[in-house]
């Protein structure tokens, strides 16, 4: 039976690979409150608030920088943008203004790119 609280074909989980377990799971923790479960010493799940697991980080020995870019929502992006470099990220572009919001794009400690966005 299909789960109803998905939609067919939408990104159902985001798998980062990392330096430092450790060090990411401290990172994404402190600038952006996230949780996690581990399920090893070389892996562990972003857990979702409310329950369930959106994503999850695999301790690699090399991360390849590129790829699709992972953008995250915010509703305060100056706090964002101040919870990151809080945390020790690397901001790559402050926050500009493109057709839709605002956003920057910033570094985690290993290496990984992202984005933090705001239609405001």
């Amino acid at each position: 039976m299909a789960d109803a609280s998905k939609s067919h074909h939408q990104i159902d989980y985001i798998e980062f690979s990392v330096l430092d377990l450790a060090a990411s799971k401290a990172f994404y923790a402190a600038a952006f409150g996230w949780s996690f479960t581990d399920y090893g010493p070389t892996y562990s799940g972003i857990q979702k608030p409310g329950g369930g697991e959106i994503g999850g980080f695999e301790q690699v020995e090399e991360v390849t920088v590129g790829g699709p870019l992972v953008v995250l929502y915010s509703s305060d992006l100056e706090a964002s943008l101040a919870g990151v470099e809080a945390a020790g990220g690397k901001i790559l572009k402050p926050i500009f203004s493109f057709p839709g919001g605002r956003r920057f794009r910033f570094a985690d400690p290993s290496g990984n790119e992202l984005a933090v966005w705001t239609p405001t």
